[in-house]
């Protein structure tokens, strides 16, 4: 049995004891970060209910997209070079228009040289009317040109991406891996159970900091820090679709003779331990701080506060975060949520605003390197200047 399906009356139980606690410690202070709120908290048990019911659909569709499982693999791969040439030609197509017109802006770009001449505006030159003229023409055929390029990228990437964790998702699975381990079978027993729990707390720890760090895998794991609340129901507004990512996998542990049973039961040990750590109402819990991650530490993950971003990526153990440097006591107020919250608690949009908020980017940018930087980079990465933008 899922241990985490399992203790699901466990989860209702206490959020209920600490909505009761919430309410009945209410002061005269504005709404506390661990305060319920009948919208918020809703939100979050649908995306609960979401990450238990979308993978049933998603991952079966994603394992297919391995090209040496089935023929899908290898037609979306097709898109996905069909789209990448449809974008590196109109990516040409827009070149050749601003040679042609002398790099005529679109609306909104920077302007000031003559299209006919290359002077400055503020000469008349002949041809000028003649310049004029076919203007709008080349902005036109410009906009149409980065419009197909953009969305062609898009494709392209998406299509990419889809096949690339599908088949690292089918070639990792915990099972496959076994069959080739390097040591013998540890068993089912104590000793391998506490080994499958510290190694999947380590590849956790790695997994979580790629989730932040890296802006596809940030649009898989926004769903859990999307909530301005911090109480036992956000620790259920988990994400719909992981299957969609590219993460160390879990299945490593097998190769070293850990038994997949003894790996699922440390995915429920681990899920089940993080629980208890989303609130407010326990501050501390004394020299057992200094080793394993608790609601204090946690709070800080949550906290949209500068000192507090991408820090405390541990989940049983925050030994890793202080090992590897991004550990962060809780010294200042936690302000709970995203940089820029979403404002809405509607469960598509939730689980959605960041993959589309890629997608634009990806549409808008000029070039491949900015494209493939929206996706692959840091979650807050921007061309930096105006005029790295006008050169594009």
């Amino acid at each position: 049995m899922d241990l985490t399906v399992a203790a699901i009356p466990f989860y209702f139980s206490t959020m209920g004891a600490e909505a009761w606690w919430m309410k009945h410690t209410e002061d005269d202070r504005a709404p506390r970060g661990g305060d319920y709120e009948m919208a918020d908290t809703i939100a979050s048990l649908s995306m609960g209910v979401g990450s238990l019911v979308v993978p049933l659909i998603i991952r079966p569709i994603s394992l297919k997209l391995d090209p040496a499982r089935s023929w899908r693999g290898k037609a979306v791969i097709g898109v996905a070079g069909a789209a990448a040439v449809a974008a590196v030609l109109a990516d040409a197509w827009v070149r050749s228009i601003d040679l042609d017109a002398g790099s005529i802006p679109l609306e909104g770009e920077p302007s000031g040289i003559n299209a006919t001449t290359g002077a400055g505006d503020e000469e008349s030159q002949p041809g000028t009317d003649v310049a004029e003229s076919v203007q709008p023409r080349n902005r036109r055929m410009k906009r149409l040109a980065r419009k197909i390029g953009g969305r062609a990228a898009l494709t392209s990437i998406a299509a990419g991406v889809a096949v690339a964790a599908g088949t690292w998702a089918n070639r990792t699975m915990a099972g496959k891996l076994f069959d080739k381990r390097v040591l013998p079978d540890w068993g089912t027993g104590v000793i391998p159970s506490l080994a499958a729990i510290a190694g999947w707390d380590f590849i956790y720890y790695w997994n979580h900091r790629m989730m932040h760090e890296t802006r596809f895998l940030w649009a898989v794991h926004v769903v859990h820090h999307s909530s301005e609340h911090y109480n036992l129901s956000t620790a259920l507004r988990q994400p719909v679709a992981e299957a969609l990512g590219l993460f160390v996998p879990y299945g490593l542990l097998s190769l070293l003779g850990l038994n997949p049973t003894v790996i699922e039961r440390a995915r429920g040990v681990n899920l089940i331990y993080q629980y208890w750590i989303h609130t407010e109402l326990i501050r501390s819990i004394g020299p057992a701080e200094a080793v394993l991650n608790t609601a204090s530490h946690h709070r800080v993950h949550h906290g949209s506060n500068r000192a507090y971003l991408d820090r405390n990526h541990g989940s049983i153990l925050i030994i890793w975060d202080k090992l590897f440097g991004t550990f962060e006591p809780e010294d200042e107020p936690v302000v709970y949520g995203l940089t820029k919250n979403i404002d809405t608690f509607n469960p598509i949009v939730v689980a959605t605003h960041e993959y589309t908020d890629i997608a634009h980017d990806v549409v808008e940018s000029r070039n491949w390197k900015d494209r493939l930087s929206h996706v692959f980079r840091g979650p807050g990465w921007r061309r930096s200047t105006t005029a790295e933008v006008a050169a594009a």
